[in-house]
């Protein structure tokens, strides 16, 4: 996989107070599902368009977490960018209800016209759900936002054109397979799959024709 040069420097549901890789709290040993869990996050594959590296986690939210960070890229332009991060508390949580979590932060610049559409919210929303259904994963506990935000430049930065970005942060608890272990690789090609959706690019199989997708963004950053 491909790094995607720590492009997320904000934080989303404390993800950015980061330390370790894949870990948890001093002198606690990995448990084996949580083990198991990372190694499928680390050789799963995902679409070439989508470049994905491991990323500090977060130690505060749970006793072990692991993160990863992707960029969408055509050519040298990056179309989007986020941040997933794996939570596991062996104790299980009540929030949760279930022993993994997972986290996300999911964000892309738009078209202002895009922006203004009272229904852009729901759509994205049913992308995050939608792209979890379309392989048939189970979970539960979905929760999470939608945010627009427009920016217009003035003074020194007036020749600058309006720009407005769409921001997805969610979680969800994975239902755990065998050993109580998630299919966390099906997960991640999920998460993959809304970035590209959020990045506007083509649906990548046949079954997916269907889907609607955003239009490309005004500037993309060049690389």
């Amino acid at each position: 996989m491909a790094g995607a040069q720590g492009r997320l420097s904000d934080g989303a549901d404390g993800m950015d107070d980061a330390k370790d890789t894949a870990g948890g709290r001093a002198g606690s040993a990995l448990p084996p599902a949580f083990r198991a869990a990372v190694d499928a996050l680390r050789t799963a594959r995902v679409r070439p368009q989508v470049e994905v590296e491991p990323t500090p986690a977060p130690r505060r939210l749970a006793p072990h977490a692991y993160a990863l960070e992707a960029v969408v890229v055509d050519g040298e332009q990056e179309l989007a960018d986020g941040r997933l991060v794996l939570l596991h508390d062996p104790a299980g949580h009540d929030a949760w209800r279930g022993t993994f979590r997972l986290v996300t932060l999911v964000r892309a610049e738009l078209e202002p016209e895009m922006a203004a559409d009272p229904l852009l919210p729901e759509v994205c929303w049913s992308w995050l759900t939608g792209a979890l259904q379309v392989r048939g994963l189970g979970y539960g506990e979905p929760s999470g936002t939608v945010t627009r935000a427009s920016s217009h430049y003035f003074g020194g930065l007036a020749e600058r054109p309006p720009a407005s970005q769409i921001e997805i942060r969610a979680s969800w608890t994975p239902r755990e397979g065998l050993g109580g272990v998630p299919d966390t690789a099906a997960h991640l090609a999920s998460w993959c799959d809304l970035l590209a959706q959020v990045a506007g690019l083509p649906p990548a199989g046949p079954g997916d024709a269907s889907v609607v997708t955003l239009p490309q963004r005004r500037d993309p950053k060049s690389r």
